[in-house]
């Protein structure tokens, strides 16, 4: 378990740096750790709501968040994620997904965000709602909030500034994890839910201080592009791992 907190709190140090939750990967490393795949979704969202609750606050107050267009995002993938985790999926399947949503994670994580919205956004800028659809499926299925998907294709249609697209992807991560975590509290009940907390309350804890410690060292010391590469290592390894043990 010392090895699973150190784990979680150096992941969510990571995830924060970067603006995101890190939720795929803590759904892998308790897969790794040979946890009960049923209780996994359950504790990454948690842990996911944990981590970005704060900084969607804080992109709130510095009045950064476009909340016409990002609610709109939400609100067409929260449906989603709530389905997504009502839906019974096995354990290979579950696994299988996991390990190349990570693996994804990671390529996303390499692609440079933009300083500024430049020039007229294309065209299919427009289908980002559509988008949002399966990201939010996926959100609630396997745990995961979404977020890290939906931002590099809003830098690439150039949908908004860099800190309104990370602010979106904040809330995003946050509702889908909402929704998500409420689909499989209904599918599992409540001894499910009693389970997850008894074994995670320590991994709560650890992603609450790493995530805020992530936040610190992103504003005030570390390169963000280092910060995201290690992180791209760290989620590409984890990912890899998975798909082989499948």
């Amino acid at each position: 378990m010392a090895s699973l907190i150190v784990a979680f709190f150096v992941a969510a140090l990571l995830y924060a740096s970067v603006g995101f939750g890190g939720g795929s990967t803590y759904t892998a490393l308790l897969a790794l750790a040979e946890i009960d795949y049923r209780l996994l979704p359950l504790l990454s969202l948690a842990c996911n709501i944990v981590v970005v609750a704060g900084s969607s606050l804080r992109f709130a107050r510095a009045k950064v968040t476009p909340w016409r267009n990002a609610l709109l995002l939400t609100g067409v993938a929260a449906p989603a994620a709530l389905l997504g985790g009502l839906t019974p999926i096995d354990e290979a399947t579950f696994l299988t997904i996991l390990g190349a949503s990570l693996v994804l994670t990671a390529l996303t994580l390499l692609l440079r965000p933009r300083d500024t919205a430049t020039g007229a956004p294309p065209r299919f800028a427009g289908a980002m709602p559509v988008l949002a659809v399966p990201l939010g499926y996926l959100a609630g299925l396997v745990g995961i909030g979404g977020g890290i998907f939906l931002a590099p294709f809003l830098h690439l249609t150039r949908w908004d500034s860099a800190r309104a697209i990370a602010a979106t992807a904040s809330l995003f991560i946050l509702v889908n994890s909402l929704f998500g975590l409420a689909g499989q509290l209904l599918k599992g009940g409540t001894g499910r839910l009693g389970a997850a907390i008894d074994f995670g309350l320590p991994l709560l804890v650890a992603v609450a201080i790493g995530g805020q410690i992530g936040s610190l060292l992103a504003l005030k010391y570390l390169p963000q592009r280092w910060i995201r590469y290690g992180t791209a290592a760290l989620t590409a390894w984890v990912g890899g791992r998975l798909l082989l043990n499948v």
